[in-house]
């Protein structure tokens, strides 16, 4: 029997995607070339595959129960081909799409970038928002490179690796009149919080390390990113508690100062995530390569700060 084996991404593409429109988009072809297509898919299996909803598309019973074996087929001719490709960093053209947590984009990210200016200057970088979960970030679809920071449930089509963890510490201002080298319990249950509310997971680790610790804040007020913080503290009587490596930073500001948190609050992990499609991707893995090295360098930062 002859058949387009071209046909096989679209499919997937469509079972991924739910949207004949992102369909189209992340294969970099038009609707109409992708509808025919999918006319042609039905021709194949003599099944409808996609039924149109009110928003978006929804696969069939057989469409469910073919996908697998068509994941898996083309998984095993990626690999096939990819493990006979070479990528030359110094020589590339390529555009990577990441998706970081807010954490991530602010400590890890410029590293990322000065290292790829050096080794790698042809290669260009695009962020995506991590999201509040995998699915915003493009990751599970596949049209990201890596999404990096904390993955909670991530879906079998996901690889996950650990990067680091990293520690927690208190930032406030340097002649805060209540504050002097450290702060206790009481002190820290007295004082008034900034409290940092950023998408993902990450806001989730602070509250469970402080009910753990039976450590209770005075929010005085949310914000929805870490460089907020420091124009917040510097003005007011006011702690935050942020990562370990996002008050190093601050540190560098004459008006913060930067301390160890009351009791142990733990650590939180930082993890790198890719689609399995990419896994023998010699590009991709000199990129992830580059970030595992990036996140030892940071693991030693943080348990030296």
């Amino acid at each position: 029997m002859k058949y387009d084996l071209n046909l096989f991404p679209a499919f997937m593409a469509l079972m991924e995607e739910r949207s004949v429109t992102r369909a189209a988009d992340r294969l970099g072809i038009t609707q109409p070339a992708l509808s025919n297509a999918l006319n042609r898919l039905r021709e194949t299996f003599r099944d409808p595959l996609f039924i149109r909803q009110r928003y978006g598309i929804a696969p069939t019973e057989f469409a469910e129960s073919i996908a697998p074996t068509i994941a898996t087929a083309l998984r095993q001719f990626d690999d096939l081909v990819l493990t006979q490709q070479e990528f030359h960093p110094e020589k590339a053209d390529r555009l990577f799409t990441i998706a970081p947590n807010s954490y991530v984009e602010i400590v890890l990210m410029p590293l990322l970038v000065a290292r790829l200016r050096e080794e790698a200057p042809g290669t260009r970088l695009r962020m995506t928002p991590f999201g509040s979960d995998l699915t915003e970030s493009g990751i599970m679809s596949g049209t990201t490179s890596l999404a990096l920071g904390r993955m909670v449930d991530p879906p079998d089509n996901l690889v996950v690796q650990h990067l680091m963890d990293e520690g927690l510490a208190c930032v406030v201002r340097v002649d805060h009149p209540d504050v002097q080298d450290s702060i206790d319990r009481a002190q820290y249950e007295r004082l008034r919080h900034v409290n940092v509310l950023p998408s993902g997971r990450l806001r989730a680790g602070l509250y469970q390390a402080l009910d753990r610790q039976g450590l209770r804040r005075k929010v005085a007020v949310s914000v929805t990113h870490f460089l907020a913080v420091p124009e917040m503290i510097a003005v007011t009587d006011y702690c935050a508690t942020l990562p370990r490596l996002i008050c190093h930073g601050f540190a560098r500001d004459s008006r913060l100062k930067v301390l160890p948190a009351p009791v142990d609050l733990g650590t939180f992990p930082v993890e790198m995530a890719w689609h399995v499609r990419y896994r023998q991707d010699a590009a991709h893995r000199w990129l992830r390569s580059v970030v595992a090295d990036l996140g030892k360098e940071l693991h030693q930062r943080s348990l030296e700060s």
